[in-house]
C-alpha cells in the first residue's frame, strides 16, 4: 500500500521512535509500569503539562476516552460531546457500555462546540429522573481539523467548573493544537483548567500506545485500579512508555506534528484553485476536507487512498503524516487538475 492520505494511522512507526523501543528491548525490566522508563515517561509528562500532572499507559486511543470518562463519572451521569466526536461516532458505544453513563449529543459548527449551545443543554439539574451531566468532553484539534482558542478553552472550563462539571479533552493529536496555537501542552490545557486529557500516541508516530493524563491529581486516585479492571495495563510498559520518553524528551513530538501541518497546508495550497474541489474546513492540523464530484472518488482513490467522510456530499477527509511527502501531494493533485479538465 503506497502512502496516501487516508489516515495518521496508516502511517508506520517513526524510526526514532521504534528505535526506543529497541533500545528498551535490552535485559529484564521491572513489569507494570514499575521500569526505569515509565518513570521517565511520566516525569516527560510532568515537565510539560506541570508538576501535578499524573500519567497512566493504556494500549489504544478507545481505553484512554473510555478510562477518563471512567474515573470522572458514574452510571446516572452523562457527558457532553459533539455529534462528530470519536467518543460518539467511532467508538462503537464503548463510552456508555463501560462508564454505565450517557453521552449528551451537542450539534457542532465545523466541528466545534459553542459554549452557548451547552448552556442550552444544561437542563433538570438535580431532576432525580434525568442522567445528570457531569463531563465536558472536547476534541482537541476537532475531527474536523479545526482548533479550540485558547480563549474558547478557557471559557468552557470557567463555565463548567462554576458547575461542577469536568473538562475532559480528546487529544489524540493534541501536538497538532499546540503548534497550531504557537503554544506548549500546559498553555493549552493545565493552565485553562483542563481536568483530564487522553494523550495520543499512535497517530503521532508511535507504534501504539495512549495516556491518560491527570491535570487535577485528585481525579487519579482510585485510576490504577479502574486501569486494571479494565484489562488496560500493560504487563511490559517499558515498551509503551520508552517512545513516549523520545517523543516528548526531545523535540521529536513538536518536529512531527510541524511536518503533518506543513503537508496539509501544503496540500490545501496545491488543491484550493481546482475546478470542482471546494474545501470546506479552516486547515489548522493535519487534515484537508474537501467536497468533490462523486465521479472523481474512484480514479482519485486508485492515486492516493483516502476516505470520504459525507456520503451524501461527497466530502472527503484528506489526512498528512509524519511521513507524507511533497511527491506523494503531487501525483494527488495531478490527479485532481486531470479530472477536472
Amino acid at each position: 500500500m503506497k502512502r496516501g492520505f487516508g489516515s495518521d494511522n496508516h502511517s508506520g512507526v517513526h524510526p526514532e521512535l521504534l528505535k526506543s523501543m529497541l533500545e528498551a528491548n535490552t535485559g529484564h525490566a521491572a513489569s507494570y509500569g514499575t521500569d526505569e522508563w515509565t518513570e521517565r515517561a511520566n516525569l516527560a509528562f510532568k515537565k510539560h503539562f506541570g508538576p501535578k500532572a499524573e500519567s497512566f499507559f493504556v494500549f489504544n486511543g478507545t481505553a484512554a476516552n473510555v478510562l477518563s470518562l471512567r474515573s470522572l463519572m458514574r452510571p446516572f451521569h452523562s457527558v457532553f460531546c459533539s455529534d462528530v466526536s470519536h467518543l460518539h461516532v467511532d467508538e462503537c458505544a464503548a463510552p456508555e457500555f463501560f462508564t454505565g453513563g450517557k453521552l449528551w449529543v451537542i450539534p457542532s459548527k465545523n466541528g466545534k462546540l459553542e459554549l452557548s449551545d451547552v448552556k442550552a443543554q444544561f437542563i433538570r439539574r438535580g431532576d432525580q429522573h434525568f442522567a445528570q451531566v457531569k463531563v465536558l468532553s472536547l476534541t482537541q484539534p476537532t475531527e474536523l481539523g479545526t482548533v479550540y482558542s485558547l480563549d474558547e478553552v478557557k471559557a468552557f472550563c470557567d463555565w463548567a467548573h462554576s458547575q461542577k462539571i469536568y473538562v475532559h479533552i480528546d487529544g489524540a493529536r493534541l501536538a497538532n493544537a499546540c503548534v497550531s496555537l504557537g503554544k506548549n501542552y500546559q498553555q493549552i490545557t493545565t493552565d485553562l483548567g483542563v481536568d483530564v486529557v487522553s494523550f495520543g500516541g499512535t497517530k503521532n508516530g508511535l507504534m501504539m500506545g495512549e495516556a491518560v493524563v491527570f491535570l487535577n491529581s485528585n481525579l487519579s486516585e482510585d485510576f490504577q485500579y479502574i486501569r486494571k479492571q479494565s484489562a488496560q495495563l500493560p504487563s511490559k510498559t517499558r515498551f509503551i512508555s520508552a517512545p513516549f520518553c523520545t517523543y516528548l524528551e526531545t523535540d521529536l513530538w513538536q518536529d512531527i506534528a510541524k511536518h503533518s501541518l506543513k503537508m496539509a497546508q501544503a496540500l490545501f495550497e496545491s488543491v484550493k484553485n481546482i475546478p470542482g474541489v471546494e474545501v470546506t474546513q479552516a486547515v489548522q492540523s493535519n487534515a484537508v476536507f474537501a467536497k468533490i464530484p462523486k465521479a472523481w472518488v474512484s480514479p482519485l482513490k486508485k492515486e492516493r487512498f483516502f476516505y470520504v467522510w459525507d456520503e451524501q456530499t461527497f466530502e472527503c477527509r484528506w489526512m498528512t503524516s509524519w511521513d507524507t511527502q511533497l511527491e506523494e501531494i503531487d501525483s494527488f493533485t495531478n490527479k485532481l487538475k486531470e479530472l477536472s479538465r
